[in-house]
Formats: structure tokens, C-alpha cells, sequence
């Protein structure tokens, strides 16, 4: 799949159409930016069932501000509408496909729970894994 470019107005259909969305936050002079596009492109081949859209910051300047982008590049995941990752700095090949699985392997029921459970109140959900 090809990457899509998001705007204001396409962000939203974009993050709610998509099961994974991952965005990439870049603009035109940024080296880092200009070296991470071939993985971020390559990813997009790789995976046609995820949805990759790239933010240019300096075009879309409120969109990079509704995420409080203050490095680029900074890569976001979303899954089912929920944000999942977002964090600056360029990953390298491996660390983007294993961000992927993980957002692929995580059970969504699981965590729109949480999430429902922090909303309301009730503080911290305990888990698989969880220590305490």
C-alpha cells in the first residue's frame, strides 16, 4: 500500500477507517526525516493491511500541534482508533516491523477496558504481567 498524506481534514477519517494507522511526522528540510522515509515506504509495501500516512509539520502545523510535536521525525500508532505509540526520533527497520506486530498482537477488547476502567475512575486494571 502506498502511503497516504494527511491533512486536517482527512486526519480523522483516516484514524477511524483504519485498524492500524502508523504516521509518520516529517517535514522537507529534516535529514533524520529524509533517511526514515525508504523504511517508512518500505513498511508501507510491506504491510498493505495497515494504513501509513505521513504529516508534513510545516504544512499541517495544527494537526502537529494537536500531538505536540515537538522533534520530527515522530512516529504514531493507532489501533481501533486508539493511540498506542507515539514517540520522536527515526526507527530503524526492525524496531518499526516490531512496532507493528505488537500493535497487531495486542488484544483491543483488553485494552479499550483499561481505558474504559481509568475513565471511570477505577484506577489501575491488574492483569497478565501486572506485579501488584
Amino acid at each position: 500500500m502506498t502511503t497516504v498524506h494527511a491533512t486536517e481534514e482527512n486526519f480523522e477519517g483516516l484514524v477511524t477507517g483504519s485498524d492500524i494507522l502508523v504516521v509518520d511526522f516529517w517535514a522537507e528540510w529534516c535529514g533524520p526525516c529524509k533517511a526514515f522515509a525508504p523504511v517508512f515506504e518500505a513498511a508501507a509495501q510491506q504491510y498493505t493491511d495497515v494504513t501509513f500516512a505521513k504529516v508534513d509539520t510545516e504544512a499541517q502545523q495544527g494537526l502537529a500541534q494537536a500531538f505536540g510535536v515537538r522533534a520530527i521525525p515522530t512516529i504514531a500508532v493507532f489501533r481501533q482508533q486508539v493511540l498506542l505509540f507515539a514517540e520522536a526520533g527515526a526507527l530503524p527497520a526492525g524496531a518499526l516491523d516490531e512496532l507493528i506486530a505488537q500493535a497487531k498482537a495486542l488484544d483491543m477488547d483488553q485494552v479499550k477496558a483499561e481505558i474504559a476502567a481509568e475513565a471511570a475512575g477505577g484506577g489501575h486494571v491488574h492483569g497478565p504481567g501486572c506485579n501488584h
